[in-house]
């Protein structure tokens, strides 16, 4: 289990929205959802094409993240690559259940499976 330091979790800051921020900006879709523990983004897991989670932790340095699918609490850390428990985020904690994954709807192609990483 990773040692949590200073800077590494923000409580208070709230996701900076509902999607990937960096598909929304392009029109594209994603797999699943990880929301930064430090300054709340919300990227696209590493099976989505963009990856943009694990991108924004390489630019950012920001190593801790939780999943921010409805019903999932669990965290990570990218350094160590470990999981981290406990992790209390400003609400909302997940992407709105309204919205398909892999989503957002109207953006998925039909042949998405064939485009993930593994």
């Amino acid at each position: 289990m990773a040692e949590l330091h200073a800077g590494d979790v923000d409580a208070a800051v709230p996701p900076s929205g509902t999607g990937c921020a960096e598909c929304d900006d392009v029109g594209g879709w994603w797999v699943h959802l990880r929301r930064c523990a430090a300054c709340g983004h919300v990227g696209c897991c590493d099976s989505s094409p963009g990856q943009h989670a694990t991108a924004h932790w390489n630019a950012t340095g920001h190593r801790v993240m939780q999943s921010f699918e409805p019903g999932e609490d669990w965290g990570w850390s990218f350094d160590p690559e470990e999981s981290v428990d406990g992790l209390e985020l400003a609400p909302p904690t997940a992407r709105p259940e309204s919205q398909p994954s892999p989503g957002p709807e109207g953006r998925v192609p039909d042949d998405w499976r064939r485009r993930i990483h593994r």
